[in-house]
């Protein structure tokens, strides 16, 4: 009978929907939570949403759940669980922790206990006596307690899912490849239409685009902490790889322009794409966001300006955003997306958004502020 696992999908507040959508457009069912979208799944399922999910931060196997309000409560419940049927004798398992409105507040305390408890049931089921060795493949796992309701988990992801493989280098503030991909999501853009950045730093914006695009799996060039664990079905993941090559549209035409004023970030960016495999599909120029001219229609303009945070810079900033809407005002068909922390946004670009959504860059609270362009005429 094939192993099934409680799984959950984590992900920046506020996109939690997004990965939702991602994960039943994939034929998986999934309950979207705060945070996260909650499922259930065999390895295929795993490996297939770490290749497939943009929006996510990391896919991970539920071990145990329950309530705990004293220390010995959660030792004695996590010892009980079967920890032997995901860590061998040599593991190497780390424990994070957090712990938010619980009366087990001291995360570190929670942390050593967990530990305590696992290296209890292991040396118990392996018959050892002397400590473990812990010199094998990594198993992260996390105890994490909310409103005394403790979840521990084992993380099938390694480094976050938004670390694609393909950035060589960054800008001063880059965007997460994730979030970048949730915002392209957020739009109506479609690869039959042009897509522009205007303040493309290292690239991001374009290079997630143009995977989308050509849909290719996000995850493809990396490889994932579950591949190296002995126990995990290797025949399932090389399956899901096969898969993800042949799905592959590498023929689609698409119209994708990235520009900034930074000449070295516009190579930045042409390198990052040519380590995607996509320097063909994209366009990078070095060029001033007012020199900007097209008669192209039904375009999708994506930018993430800076954000004049530092002392001096705020005037600069408002000046970007006055000169914004002097040039995409008169671009009735195109629809725009700019993404700042400024709440004031709309008093310089001239024109108040047809929607805003909150979003978090990090820890920084930001807006996406939507500006949508005349549709189509129907065919």
């Amino acid at each position: 009978m094939t192993k099934r696992f409680k799984l959950i999908a984590t992900a920046a507040s506020g996109i939690e929907a997004l990965v939702g959508r991602e994960l039943r457009n994939l034929g998986i069912e999934c309950q979207v939570e705060n945070g996260k979208a909650v499922f259930d799944g065999d390895m295929r399922t795993i490996m297939t949403a770490n290749m497939w999910l943009r929006t996510a931060d990391r896919v991970k196997i539920v071990v145990g759940e329950f309530k705990a309000t004293t220390f010995e409560e959660l030792f004695e419940k996590t010892a009980a669980l079967p920890w032997e049927d995901y860590l061998p004798l040599d593991a190497n398992f780390p424990v994070a922790g957090k712990s938010i409105k619980s009366k087990l507040f001291s995360v570190s305390d929670c942390q050593a206990i967990t530990k305590k408890a696992i290296v209890k049931r292991l040396s118990d089921h392996y018959s050892r006596y002397s400590r473990l060795p812990e010199t094998g493949a990594l198993f992260q796992l996390e105890v994490a307690l909310l409103k005394d309701h403790v979840t521990l988990t084992l993380d099938t992801t390694g480094p976050s899912l938004f670390k694609r493989g393909y950035r060589l280098d960054k800008g001063g503030a880059p965007l997460k490849e994730n979030m970048a991909a949730a915002i392209i999501l957020l739009t109506n853009w479609r690869k039959d239409r042009p897509f522009y950045d205007p303040v493309c730093g290292s690239g991001t914006f374009c290079i997630e685009a143009a995977m989308i695009g050509h849909n290719l799996a996000p995850g493809y060039n990396r490889d994932f902490a579950c591949e190296k664990w002995a126990w995990f079905d290797a025949e399932a993941a090389r399956r899901v790889r096969e898969e993800a090559e042949a799905q592959a549209d590498y023929d689609v035409e698409l119209d994708i322009l990235g520009t900034d004023i930074d000449g070295k970030m516009i190579e930045i960016a042409k390198a990052n794409a040519e380590e995607a495999g996509l320097a063909d599909a994209i366009t990078f120029k070095q060029m001033q966001l007012t020199d900007f001219t097209t008669t192209k229609e039904y375009g999708v303009i994506v930018a993430n300006p800076p954000y004049g945070e530092r002392l001096g810079e705020e005037e600069a900033v408002r000046q970007l955003y006055r000169d914004m809407g002097t040039m995409y005002r008169p671009l009735k068909t195109w629809s725009k997306y700019i993404l700042t922390s400024d709440l004031a946004f709309e008093t310089y670009y001239g024109e108040k958004a047809t929607k805003k959504r909150k979003l978090y860059n990090g820890a920084l609270r930001t807006d996406l502020f939507q500006y949508w362009g005349e549709r189509p005429p129907r065919k």
